[in-house]
């Protein structure tokens, strides 16, 4: 079933270490995962710092798209979590000088309170 969540856009958790490899040159100095999620190829990345986009396109995945998200332009967030009959979690992020919110779709099991607690804790 992992094949089949990551083709239709589900998330699944991954460890700081795996994408600390993966954004050597985007990460600045001192700056520190959180929480990560993989859809398929592309990465949703909370740091201490900001919410990293990463969006892997093409064939090869060697064309990659980054769109950072300072934490202080997030001017509301939702997180909805899997239920009985729904099998995947939400986030929805709305950014100021956006009209529609970023969003994605996690599969059940990720940790969907982590993302709520590292972007609450962020926002000032």
């Amino acid at each position: 079933m992992g094949f089949l969540d990551g083709l239709l856009g589900h998330g699944s958790d991954l460890s700081a270490s795996d994408v600390d490899a993966q954004l050597q040159g985007v990460l600045t100095a001192g700056e520190t995962v959180s929480v990560a999620f993989k859809l398929v190829r592309d990465l949703i990345v909370f740091t201490d710092r900001r919410m990293i986009l990463v969006d892997k396109q093409g064939l090869t995945g060697r064309k990659v798209s980054y769109l950072t998200v300072p934490y202080r332009a997030i001017t509301s967030f939702s997180v909805e979590n899997a239920g009985s009959f729904d099998l995947e979690s939400e986030l929805k992020v709305w950014v100021s000088g956006r009209t529609e919110p970023i969003q994605k779709t996690l599969k059940r099991g990720a940790d969907i309170m982590a993302i709520q607690q590292a972007i609450a804790a962020s926002i000032r």
